[in-house]
Parts: C-alpha cells; sequence; structure tokens
C-alpha cells in the first residue's frame, strides 16, 4: 500500500504553508487510537490526511469545506475476509458496500484463481486498481475441493508469485486444515515464505478441537473466523490468534459470540468482525461492515469497541495500520461522516482523499472490466449432446439385496449419511416412490469424470435443476426427472455457466454466470438480489427447508464439511475418508460401487 501524497507535502499542508484539498471541520472526531471523541478539525491533501486539530491554517481559496457539525468523523470500515464472488463480482459488489462505509476489503482468490491462473488474476488485479477504495486480496494456497490435478496447479511458483504482490497482504483460509495439523510439506514451506513476507495467513478451523488447534496455531495461521460459540472463540483468543467473530448469511453467530465480550472480561485487541460473504439478500437488507457495528452495539458493545474491532484492530492484522484504520497524519483519507452512532450509515464517505459516495450513493465511476479476458479455461469441453442420456443422472444401484447411502441434510450445509433401501430397475435406483429424494451428480467441464450422489431433505418437488455455483464450479444436476435434468444441465452450458431451475420441461429460472460459472458480468448489484431472491423463493417453494440455498450449494461438493459430499472423485463420506462411489469416466457406465 502506498500514498501518493509526498511526506514533505503534507508536512507544509500541517504547517499550514500549504492549502489542503479537503478540510472537514466542525465534527466529533473517533479517535480510535486513544479511544476519545474529541471536536476536531481534518485537513487532507490528495490522498492523505495531513493535520487533525483546531488549526484553519491549510484553508486556502481551492480547498474544499465539508461542515460536519453535529456529526460524527470515523474511519473506513474494514472487511478484512471477503468472498467477493457470491454471485456478485468486485465491481458490483464494491458498488453497494462502499457507500454503506467500507473502504478496504481484503478478498479471498478462489475460483478467480481456478478459472484465470496465475498471469490471469495478475492482470485483473492490475485492471481493478482503479476501483474506489481499497480493494485486497488473500491467496489461496489450496482449493476448497481436492481434484485431479490440484497440486500442479496449486504449485510453489505460481502461488509464491501472487503472494509477493503489493495487492496481496497474505494467504487465504485453509478450509482443509487437516493438511496443516498433519505438517503437509507445500502448505509448511508456504507458511513459512509467507512469514518471511511479512504477511498474514488467514485461517479456517471449523470442528477443530482447542488440542487440534495448537497445532495449527503452530503452523503459523493467524487468525480465524469460524468460532460458532463464545468458548470457541475464547480458545482461539487465547492461543494468540487473531479472533474474528461472524455474522455472514450462513452463520448470523454475532448474538451469541460477541458473549466474549459483553460476558467475559477479555482484551478486545486482537478481536475482529467479519460477514464472511453473506448472499446478496443479506447485504441488501442488513448491510455490511456497517450492519456488524450497528449489531454489535445493539447487542451491548461500547461504540469505541464495536468501531475499533472493524478499523484499527482490522488494520493492525493486516499489518497496514500504517495506513489505514485510524484517522492521524499520513494516514490514507478514508474517512466516513456519520449522522449519528446508532445505525452507523455514513451521510458521506471519502475513500483515498475523495468523496466516493454520499447519501448511499456512489458518486465515482466504477471501472468497466471485460471479465472473460482473463479466463484461461474453456467452460465446457465436452459435447453438450452427452447430456441428453437420462441414465447419466440415475445412481447405480443393480442389486436391491443392499442398502444406498443418501446424503440427508440435517441443516444447509450439514449433511448425514442414511443408509436406505430402495428398489432397483434395470440397474439403477428407483427413487419414483421415495418423496423426497433426488439425484445429483457433477460433471467434469473437460469431460474426463462424473460423480453421483442421491440426496434428501433438498427439495422434494424439484425437478430439474443445474448449477455451475458450486466449491468446484463443475456442473452440478439435481432432481427427480432425468429428462427436466437434462434440459436444465444443457441450458447452463448453452449459457457458458449458471443455474437453471426446470420444472417438466419448462426453464422457470434461468441465472446466467459466464464469469467463473460463481458470478454475474453485471456492475449492479441490484441484479444480483434479485438473481438471489429468485432463486431461494423458487427452490422454498420445491421444498428446500433451509435460508441460504447458495452455501448448500457451494458446500454439497466441497470435502471438508461432515457428512456426504459429491466431490470430484465420487461420492464421499467425511468422516470416515471413504469414496462410497467412485467417479466414473463421463463417457461410460462404469462404476464401483462400495456397500
Amino acid at each position: 500500500m502506498r500514498l501518493t501524497a509526498q511526506r514533505s507535502e503534507l508536512i507544509e499542508v500541517a504547517k499550514g504553508t500549504r492549502p489542503a484539498d479537503l478540510y472537514i471541520k466542525g465534527g466529533t472526531v473517533i479517535n480510535v487510537y486513544s479511544g476519545e471523541f474529541l471536536q476536531q478539525n481534518i485537513a487532507v491533501y490528495k490522498d492523505a490526511i495531513a493535520y487533525i486539530g483546531t488549526s484553519e491554517a491549510s484553508i486556502g481559496e481551492r480547498t474544499k469545506v465539508i461542515n460536519a457539525e453535529g456529526k460524527y468523523i470515523s474511519p473506513g470500515f474494514i472487511e478484512a475476509h471477503a468472498h467477493p464472488w457470491v454471485i456478485y463480482n468486485p465491481v458490483s459488489i464494491t458498488e453497494k458496500v462502499l457507500p454503506l462505509g467500507t473502504t478496504t476489503s481484503v478478498n479471498d482468490n478462489l475460483f478467480f484463481y481456478l478459472h484465470m491462473g496465475a498471469e490471469g488474476f495478475k492482470e485483473m488485479v492490475k485492471n481493478l486498481r482503479s476501483l474506489p477504495g481499497n480493494f485486497l486480496w488473500l491467496a489461496r494456497l489450496v482449493s476448497q475441493a481436492d481434484f485431479p490435478g490440484e497440486r500442479g496447479w496449486f504449485n510453489h511458483k505460481n502461488v509464491w508469485e501472487l503472494l509477493e504482490l503489493d495487492e496481496v497482504v497474505g494467504s487465504a483460509e485453509v478450509t482443509r486444515w487437516p493438511l496443516l495439523y498433519n505438517g503437509d510439506p507445500f502448505l509448511l514451506e508456504t507458511m513459512e515464505f509467507i512469514k518471511k513476507l511479512g504477511k498474514v495467513s488467514d485461517g479456517h478451523t471449523a470442528g477443530c478441537s482447542y488440542e487440534k488447534l495448537n497445532a495449527i496455531v503452530a503452523s503459523g495461521v493467524s487468525a480465524c473466523h469460524e468460532a460458532i460459540t463464545a468458548k470457541e472463540a475464547l480458545e482461539r483468543l487465547r492461543l494468540g490468534m487473531w479472533t474474528t467473530l461472524r455474522n455472514s448469511s450462513l452463520r448470523p453467530d454475532l448474538a451469541e459470540l460477541i458473549k466474549l465480550i459483553t460476558e467475559g472480561n477479555v482484551s478486545t485487541d486482537k478481536i475482529l468482525m467479519t460477514t464472511d460473504g453473506p448472499h446478496p439478500g443479506f447485504i441488501n437488507k442488513d448491510g455490511y461492515v456497517d450492519g456488524l457495528v450497528r449489531q454489535a452495539v445493539e447487542l451491548g458493545v461500547p461504540v469505541m469497541k464495536a468501531l475499533q474491532m472493524v478499523t484499527l484492530n482490522a488494520a493492525a492484522y493486516l499489518r497496514l495500520d500504517d495506513y489505514v484504520g485510524g484517522l492521524a497524519p499520513g494516514k490514507k483519507a478514508d474517512i466516513l461522516i456519520l449522522p449519528d452512532l446508532h445505525d452507523f450509515r455514513p451521510d458521506l464517505v471519502i475513500a483515498s482523499g475523495e468523496i466516493a459516495a454520499e447519501n448511499g450513493k456512489m458518486l465515482v465511476q466504477l471501472p468497466e472490466i471485460e471479465w472473460q479476458k482473463y479466463i484461461v479455461k474453456e467452460p465446457f469441453a465436452f459435447s453438450k449432446t452427452i447430456l441428453n442420456e437420462a441414465d447419466l443422472y440415475r445412481y447405480p444401484h443393480p442389486s436391491e439385496d443392499s442398502t444406498v447411502p443418501v446424503a440427508y441434510f440435517k441443516s444447509n450445509v450439514i449433511t448425514q449419511r442414511k443408509d436406505t433401501v430402495l428398489p432397483s430397475v434395470d440397474g439403477y435406483a428407483d427413487l419414483s416412490n421415495h418423496e423426497g429424494l433426488i439425484n445429483a451428480v457433477l460433471i467434469d467441464r473437460s469431460g474426463k469424470w462424473i460423480s453421483k450422489a442421491i440426496l434428501e431433505r433438498f427439495a422434494v418437488h424439484l425437478d430439474g435443476m443445474a448449477s455451475t455455483y458450486n466449491t468446484t464450479t463443475e456442473l452440478l444436476v439435481a432432481g427427480r426427472d432425468p429428462k427436466a435434468m437434462s434440459i436444465a444441465g444443457a441450458r447452463v452450458y448453452d449459457m457458458g455457466g449458471g443455474i437453471v431451475i426446470v420444472d417438466g420441461d419448462q426453464i422457470v429460472l434461468e441465472i446466467p454466470l459466464p464469469f467463473t460459472g460463481m458470478m454475474t458480468t453485471s456492475p449492479s448489484f441490484d441484479v444480483s438480489v434479485e438473481y438471489h431472491d429468485r432463486l431461494l423463493l423458487m427452490l422454498q417453494e420445491r421444498g428446500f427447508p433451509f435460508h441460504d440455498i447458495l452455501y448448500t450449494l457451494l458446500f454439497l461438493t466441497c470435502d471438508f464439511l461432515p457428512g456426504l459430499r459429491l466431490v470430484p472423485y465420487g461420492l464421499y463420506e467425511v468422516k470416515t475418508d471413504e469414496i462410497l462411489l467412485a467417479a466414473a469416466p463421463l463417457n461410460t457406465e462404469c462404476y464401483h460401487i462400495k456397500n
């Protein structure tokens, strides 16, 4: 991170011998360093703060004076753990959250890297430098689901090159934390490389016991956002981790986690907050980082502590506190004018010294990005005619003497194995008299393999759905009617990625997601909200019983959460680390069934 303002220029503005570009007067400065609310003015030159105090010597003829009488002047908010690919894209999420006060976001690069490789990702990062605010990155070291060739794709050269970029502040969460626990050589070597760079290593330790957590911390992980109880959060804090309290669309846990502060006598110096990539409807309703502060204060956290967690603490964790996280001379001029300390929705947002948003609306132009130019992989590399074969969508079951392992959804993302007796017809499981069961297949985009599963309590009345929105971004097709599944899969194929729902032989919903199969190319956040809300409503009408369909789709194909998972290697049982039905070549029906 760099300033365009020269230090010598800032000194002159501070002395009053050079006029400021902006001068904010009459407000109450929220000093997150001292914990005070002070009646002071702020002088800004170019992209930096030059002066804070009562002098008006830096006001010149061309200085823009902002009257903040009766208002509060806050540092810009920081989201230290963002996922800018939840249907929205980096431009559209910025359009929404920067006017809400988030001037710095640190973003997971997973799906960008999977589809762009190192060179395409670097080119995109360069083109996104013109986004208002600070749009920074965390680089994945491995994927969220093992796949053939993963270690060749996530190799030393490419991953380490990305970690050296100025815009990359460290490594992203390793969701498959047992790799760290077991001392994976590549991960440990890369952890040492990150430490030498002076950057951070974000973490993900869902379900990790306190005893195992010791080993994860020893591996070099800096932070974790996966605590779901105050007790778990305290365990992470006691082991020296930057402890990130989460409130997201999938896990709205802040009311429980905040007890760490409101009921515990702990230091908040290493506590952050995150929204952890919420779905578009959640942001539209509850806000972003502003919503975290709002809810924390409502739950009893003092205003100053709540603000420190999303400004100074986040900056210190990211090792960016020389530039962002507080209001002081020499820091970036990322400044919010807040009308009150209740809603925390800014009247005015200043990003890098420029007035970027007012009353919730962007005032600066966002870059026009040609997203597809970074992609190095073809959307689909097999013939669409393959998708017409009805047996492609059926689960092999040659004998009624054996049970079939069914993935029963206990919650949005947690499944459990449920061995079920099903009739066999022509060598496949017959689901026709078992309401609540549907078939699901995961098809490799390159046409090499197909994995199969049977799902229960996903969507009882779903004829057919296809989606590239999942952890693998391969073609996931689910439903009770092979014909409808075929139509859905073919339409997603034609769109180059997206989500389609079919009733009978009629397409009733299509959401084009051509950018990596996960994101729209629209610069409008409202488009992603509309897509999400329609998708959730349609699936709930067809029997989906949960609240966050995007994370259900995302995590069905991962390999680190409890239950049965549909992954590139087949139907996988996480607890026993077994493949129950191995993936088969896409153009054959040669399956190995494990009873």
